[in-house]
């Protein structure tokens, strides 16, 4: 599974960090965007969504505020990713209502617990 973590933060105890340690020890392929890291976890981190190396995404994790996710539609629309998951808080009715203008397969709920995690493994340190 091919994952992109947009909005991964550096900070252990954001939840953008813990979907990065949650789908790595699932066994994904984690892609972080942070136009602010270079690293995140180990991995490498990406500036933007067109920065990304990789072009077949299964799943897109969004952990960013709802004015600024919406400005990205059209982003996430190009990258065409099997699911996008809006994670709690950064989803809201404008946004969905234009993510559903747009096609996308969008998913509204955590994504960490999709995959049988709980945030609560994964150490704030």
């Amino acid at each position: 599974m091919k994952v992109v973590v947009l909005g991964a933060s550096t900070n252990r105890s954001k939840f953008g960090n813990k979907a990065v340690r949650s789908y790595q020890k699932f066994g994904a392929t984690v892609f972080p965007v942070n136009p602010s890291a270079t690293e995140i976890e180990g991995v490498p981190a990406y500036s933007s969504l067109t920065a990304l190396p990789e072009t077949e995404i299964n799943r897109l994790l969004v952990y960013l505020p709802p004015s600024v996710g919406i400005t990205l539609l059209a982003e996430m629309q190009q990258l065409n990713p099997e699911e996008i998951w809006f994670n709690p808080g950064s989803e809201s009715a404008q946004l969905l209502e234009q993510a559903d203008e747009l096609g996308l397969n969008v998913i509204t709920g955590c994504s960490i617990v999709a995959i049988g995690h709980s945030p609560a493994m994964f150490s704030d340190e």
